[in-house]
């Protein structure tokens, strides 16, 4: 492993083992989640978890994790969420969780692909893919309300116009956390290696 890689990830076995940690908390919301009948953030924190652990399934190396500081930053709302008692925390949470998914993938990106981003690049490809993510979970909890007769969109007690600006709303907060997440991202990557990605020796 190069010295630059070395730099970001730190001793690669110390570093699985504290991201494997903080993945089992992420592990341990999802059956929360579930235990409380919250199915759908359920799904959501379970997804964050499989999009966590995609470099290791796809090595089929345990040792072929994400930086643990990104992986617990990652966690700290889903874990947060489930000891919400107001109702603004739950929904800071599910700002702070979508801009996550979006961090999570831009690293993966940058350390186990090709691909290589500049710090600007990184703070819109962060941005974007927060707000496409934001796209996608609202799509899910519209569907659940028109399948399953859930209210997470569509309550009964809010008008049409009070619904939309809500998730209009929504959608602001979650790309400002995203912006924050992509500049988190580009001061983190250009502190420790600036567009250095993994090398192919973590595939063998």
């Amino acid at each position: 492993m190069s010295g630059n890689v070395t730099d970001l990830l730190g001793d690669q076995r110390t570093n699985a083992v504290i991201a494997w940690l903080v993945v089992a908390l992420i592990l341990a919301a999802v059956a929360g989640s579930v235990v409380e009948g919250d199915l759908l953030w359920g799904v959501f924190t379970g997804a964050l978890a499989a999009v966590t652990l995609l470099p290791a399934l796809s090595y089929r190396d345990l040792d072929a994790m994400l930086p643990w500081e990104i992986v617990l930053l990652a966690a700290l709302p889903v874990v947060g969420r489930l000891f919400a008692t107001v109702p603004v925390t739950g929904n800071l949470a599910t700002y702070l969780s979508v801009a996550a998914i979006a961090l999570i993938v831009a690293v993966e990106l940058q350390l186990f692909t090709p691909v290589k981003m500049t710090a600007r690049f990184a703070v819109v490809f962060v941005g974007v893919a927060t707000m496409a993510t934001a796209g996608v979970w609202a799509v899910v909890r519209w569907s659940a309300d028109r399948l399953l007769g859930t209210a997470f969109i569509l309550d009964p007690a809010l008008s049409e116009h009070a619904i939309e600006e809500a998730l209009m709303w929504e959608f602001v907060a979650s790309t400002l956390a995203g912006i924050g997440a992509g500049v988190l991202f580009a001061l983190y990557i250009s502190r420790k290696v600036g567009t250095t990605r993994l090398p192919e020796e973590v595939a063998q």
